[in-house]
């Protein structure tokens, strides 16, 4: 219907389908960064078996190692992601050195894990060679 001799709803010279046109490469570059960011934020190795270290009071930086082993809360053990036996631990460590006799080895122990367990896997790193050995802790707050 016609008011006043102009009409009341005016139909837009513009195409829809225009306005979405202009907005599909935008979308297919937030997608492309979604994707990226997915895959590179999967790229960090994690532990073989969760470990919670206890907290501590130190604020020095771990120093960087060629040799991380894990003692769980259970006691299994870990070296540098492959699982391996107490009386295993030795041997494992030896292969390290003998490429390397200055390695550093970080110890990351569960907090839940008794101190005699703790003693008694450095004891098998003294007997293996280890000269120094920094213990893993978080940081309390």
């Amino acid at each position: 219907m016609r008011q006043g001799g102009r009409p009341i709803f005016r139909q837009s010279n513009r195409r829809r389908s225009d306005d979405d046109a202009r907005i599909l490469p935008l979308i297919n570059v937030v997608f492309l960064l979604l994707v990226f960011f997915m895959v590179a934020g999967h790229i960090a190795a994690s532990d073989l078996f969760p470990v919670h270290p206890p907290s501590s009071e130190s604020g020095k930086p771990p120093v960087t190692s060629d040799v991380t082993i894990l003692l769980g809360a259970n006691g299994r053990l870990a070296v540098d992601g492959v699982a391996v036996a107490t009386a295993d631990l030795a041997a494992a460590v030896t292969a390290v050195l003998a490429s390397s006799p200055d390695v550093a080895v970080r110890l990351k122990a569960d907090a839940a894990v008794e101190a005699i367990q703790a003693v008694r896997v450095l004891d098998e790193l003294r007997l293996a060679g280890v000269k120094r050995v920094q213990m893993l802790t978080q940081a309390r707050r």
